[in-house]
């Protein structure tokens, strides 16, 4: 299924825009209950007008929401925001650290978070589950846990660590584009043949097809034959 999923999203990335961790880990926090897009287009003003961990640190808080705002939850984002760029600035001269116990020290990162900003930004692999990860991989019965720490754990004892990075952003893409949480694209999906789910959505070829999302969907319909 892992190597069926490659074929289906051979450039699964990141959908967050950033150039250095942390402007990762600020776009990361302002995803939560957030979508990439909404959060993209949020963080180019946002960056221009705090560019590294010190401007966050010393932010007007006011002024701070107001920019945030488009992501919803802006006071608890703003408190996690202004914690970090401090954290930062006097722990870590500036410079976000890049292991897994430094990370989820800070404010507003838990560990879903740092294995986004270690894969992403360090090259360190792991495992980002997500709501999309959970459900699909539950789905397709790579594990029963509900717990995200016991299924980035359950799931990694399945997939070697160093596909564990790009797993994610695979699994994350199929979710968003044909593994829908309501109506999965059975019938047009390129894992059918494996998945003990197959038929909780369409199966119908046509169907199916129709509910395909995203830039892929034309390639994702070759490889099914449609």
């Amino acid at each position: 299924m892992n190597r069926a999923l490659a074929t289906a999203f051979p450039a699964a990335h990141c959908e967050l825009d950033f150039r250095n961790a942390f402007e990762l880990a600020v776009a990361t926090i302002l995803s939560a209950q957030c979508t990439d897009v909404r959060v993209n287009q949020t963080t180019p003003a946002l960056f221009a007008r705090y560019p590294d961990a010190k401007a966050f640190a010393e932010a007007d808080r006011a002024e701070l929401e107001e920019y945030i705002r488009p992501t919803g939850f802006f006071r608890n984002k703003a408190n996690s925001l202004i914690g970090l760029g401090q954290a930062v600035t006097d722990d870590y001269d500036g410079e976000l650290p890049a292991t897994m116990d430094a990370l989820v020290k800070l404010p507003g990162i838990g560990r879903k978070t740092a294995n986004v900003i270690l894969g992403n930004a360090f090259g360190v692999p792991g495992i980002t589950v997500d709501t999309h990860f959970g459900r699909l991989v539950r789905r397709w019965g790579w594990t029963t846990e509900e717990d995200p720490v016991k299924v980035e754990h359950a799931v990694g004892a399945l997939i070697e660590r160093k596909e564990w990075t790009d797993l994610s952003h695979r699994v994350i893409f199929h979710g968003r584009r044909v593994c829908h949480a309501r109506k999965p694209a059975c019938g047009a999906c390129i894992l059918a043949a494996d998945c003990p789910s197959y038929g909780l959505g369409p199966t119908d070829p046509a169907a199916a097809a129709a509910l395909i999302k995203g830039p892929e969907a034309e390639h994702l319909l070759e490889l099914v034959g449609r």
